[in-house]
């Protein structure tokens, strides 16, 4: 498979990169780097997840393939009763993910690995915006991990493109969950949020 930013460890020539970015009337500091996902800024897709949780989202916080940590970093500082932990398989990112956390004076937990095998505890909230090049059996093996470790009562809020499987994936999520509703869309991104798991589907 050809190296991406799912990668454990990328091969890429370091490229630091300092970002200046407001959210919600907040201003953040982060680097970023080759070798992680969207290294020239905060997404469209995480953006628009960021934004449809940022109202909802409470107790114990999962941001599920963090990349450099900008989704795990704004609801940390804009949500402080969060408590927020970060999960990536690169190393290049979680060690981004804990630098700009600390640029930007927040507090949360950074796990370098792959998913959720591993993990202690339940969440309440699980944000992920896939790794699409990483293959739908990779996405939906998340999804899975996902779904059995929410707590009781807790969302997995997803944003997928349409043009990158959303209808599909939509329907296996609805394998996996009682209810699975569209959230919100965006320039051909989806939002859907996820809610009572189906153990028998797990």
């Amino acid at each position: 498979m050809a190296e991406h930013y799912f990668s454990p460890e990328p091969g890429a020539e370091h490229a630091l990169r300092d970002i200046e970015l407001d959210f919600e009337g907040e201003r953040f500091y982060f680097q970023t780097d080759a070798g992680v996902f969207s290294r020239e800024g905060l997404d469209e897709g995480s953006a628009l997840l960021l934004r449809a949780v940022m109202d909802r989202v409470s107790g114990e916080v999962l941001d599920l393939g963090c990349g450099w940590g900008p989704v795990g970093t704004i609801l940390a500082r804009l949500c402080p009763a969060c408590r927020v932990t970060m999960i990536d398989i690169n190393a290049r990112a979680c060690q981004l993910a804990m630098e700009n956390a600390r640029r930007n004076r927040v507090s949360a937990r950074v796990l370098c690995q792959d998913g959720l095998a591993g993990t202690m505890g339940a969440f309440d909230w699980i944000l992920l915006n896939p790794p699409i090049r990483a293959g739908k059996e990779t996405v939906y093996r998340l999804f899975r991990e996902s779904a059995g470790r929410l707590a009781e009562g807790g969302t997995l809020a997803i944003v997928i493109r349409k043009q990158q499987g959303a209808p599909s994936a939509q329907r296996y999520l609805e394998t996996l969950f009682g209810e699975v509703s569209l959230h919100c869309r965006k320039k051909g991104y989806h939002v859907y949020f996820c809610a009572g798991g189906k153990s028998d589907a797990i």
